[in-house]
């Protein structure tokens, strides 16, 4: 599993990142975002890669699960 977390960042950061992940192809990923529009996008993302995802948020932040 390969751990990204982009609190933090605005766009295109966090996708961009999540892609340099998605790139070594694991079969899972976990992404944590502090921001909705970056979920919203590395969501549309990650469906349009292949990965099955599920959205959780803890406080402030947001986990994306994701597997291929």
């Amino acid at each position: 599993m390969i751990k990204v977390d982009v609190r933090g960042m605005s766009c295109p950061q966090p996708v961009l990142i999540t892609k340099n992940a998605v790139n070594s192809n694991p079969k899972e990923i976990e992404i944590i975002a502090d921001d909705n529009t970056a979920v919203n996008n590395i969501s549309r993302f990650l469906k349009i890669s292949g990965y099955k995802y599920e959205v959780n948020e803890i406080k402030e932040d947001y986990i994306i699960n994701a597997k291929k």
